[in-house]
């Protein structure tokens, strides 16, 4: 686990999934509307019809592609090859729209193209099979099959059955997220085909190379078919525990939104937004998983805080300095709902639900210094003995220092400097340097404010770093 959020009380912030203002949690996701229609443009020149449908692609895309893919790899039982033929049927899309004008039923015509798609594929694989067999010599009845089941029904049924539709989208997010995938892999495919996005935007949300994301994805994707990863849900025995690595994929994605790790944006509000909107349909889809609904609440009470966390230029803004009407309290009410159903299930909080609860502290408190400081202390020990980590223990020291003074917190974060285990990372130095300026230390303060900006990738979280620094003078 990444830690319990960033505090920007003291320098630049300490943690996980967090605003990087000084508590955990994440605001509402854009409204979703209906499905946008081309058709009936012919006034319009190629260039604004291309244009037309290509937004009315991806908003469709955008909104059912987790529904398409879930259908297809039901249909198919091939889970590379589902997302394959919709992506080819979203490409023949454009070419299509542009010229004919959006359907009336794009879901249906792009889910009808990708099905045409997949049957071809099951062809030419039975094709080459019984070529194979051919070489191979006189097989068993069946035996040539490539594995590959064929389309059910009449050839021109859709994969589309309104009563699985919520069974697909879960059985997606579980097979993108499946242990056998390294972490990195999981963010990707999960980005990719539940959540929609290009290999284009998941590099620039996450800062690395278009191919690199292709590559994670292409071999993921290999990993799962080599792996007979099955496209189905887990045995209800096995979901809690396959659940953990959903979760933590969807606080991954939140966390590199809500407080970039590098580049020149303190928050990436789109990537945020998408884990929020994952974290909503998953909690439709399992109502009865109590700690779903914790990091919905953390995910929401987090982003509430946006509209504030930045200035007109996009620099950071502190928790303390933040206007607080500023925050999105329809999302803040989102959040305390949803842990209220984390909380209704009686069986206590977990890692998610309480960074949540540390969230309903600050954006309920009237301002910094009113924040329930000693209730934050007790939440932050209860998180260490259910998700221990040094990030949780730094942010517990931040909470300490609120509540009780810099002394003992400074003795708190020694003691882990001392242990190595945030070693290489900027916000241990950041959070002592606040510490020893609040004592009076400040040509020490100095020095560490100056390495934490050494440390820190992200060029806002390093200005505010370079300012406490230059505020104590020389």
């Amino acid at each position: 686990m990444a830690g319990a959020d960033r505090a920007d009380l003291m320098p630049a912030g300490v943690g996980g999934a967090s605003g990087g203002d000084g508590t955990p949690g994440v605001a509402g996701t854009p409204g979703v509307g209906g499905t946008p229609r081309v058709a009936g443009t012919p006034g319009l020149d190629g260039t604004r019809r291309a244009e037309a449908a290509r937004r009315a692609a991806s908003a469709v895309w955008r909104i059912e592609s987790a529904r398409i893919v879930g259908a297809l790899a039901r249909f198919t039982g091939d889970f590379a090859l589902a997302e394959d033929v919709a992506q080819e049927a979203l490409a023949e899309a454009l070419v299509t729209w542009s010229r004919d004008g959006a359907p009336a039923e794009p879901v249906g015509w792009l889910l009808a193209t990708a099905r045409r798609r997949a049957i071809d594929a099951f062809r030419r694989r039975s094709a080459l099979d019984e070529r194979y067999a051919l070489l191979a010599g006189q097989l068993g009845e069946g035996q040539f099959s490539s594995g590959g089941r064929a389309a059910p029904g009449r050839p021109d049924d859709l994969p589309w059955d309104p009563d699985r539709i919520d069974d697909d989208v879960l059985a997606l997010m579980f097979t993108a997220c499946h242990p056998v995938l390294s972490p990195e892999a999981r963010v990707a495919l999960t980005l990719r085909v539940v959540g929609g996005l290009s290999s284009e935007e998941i590099a620039r949300a996450f800062l690395v190379p278009t191919p690199t994301v292709q590559a994670r994805i292409t071999r993921a994707k290999k990993t799962i078919a080599a792996a007979r990863v099955p496209f189905a849900l887990p045995p209800p025995e096995e979901r809690r525990e396959r659940l953990g690595a959903v979760l933590s994929v969807l606080y991954v994605i939140f966390t590199e939104g809500s407080t970039a790790t590098a580049g020149d944006r303190l928050l990436r509000p789109d990537l945020a937004y998408e884990a929020v909107r994952l974290a909503r349909t998953l909690a439709a889809l399992l109502p009865a998983e109590p700690e779903v609904y914790g990091l919905l609440a953390l995910f929401e009470l987090t982003a509430a805080r946006f509209p504030a966390r930045t200035g007109p230029d996009g620099q950071a803004v502190l928790l303390a300095d933040q206007d607080r009407r500023l925050w999105d309290r329809s999302a803040v009410r989102r959040g305390l709902a949803a842990l209220g159903r984390a909380t209704s299930a009686g069986r206590g909080l977990g890692p998610y639900g309480l960074q949540a609860a540390i969230a309903v502290c600050h954006d309920t408190a009237p301002s910094v210094r009113e924040t329930d400081w000693e209730r934050v202390v007790l939440l932050y020990e209860a998180l260490g003995r259910v998700a221990p980590s040094p990030v949780v223990e730094l942010n517990r020291a931040v909470a300490v220092a609120m509540a009780s003074g810099p002394r003992r917190a400074l003795r708190m974060v020694d003691e882990l400097a001392s242990s190595g285990a945030l070693s290489g990372s900027h916000l241990l130095p950041s959070v002592r340097g606040e510490l020893l300026t609040r004592l009076g230390r400040t040509a020490e303060a100095r020095a560490e404010l100056e390495l934490a900006a050494r440390l820190c990738r992200n060029a806002r979280e390093r200005s505010v770093l370079l300012g406490k620094a230059a505020a104590l003078g020389r």
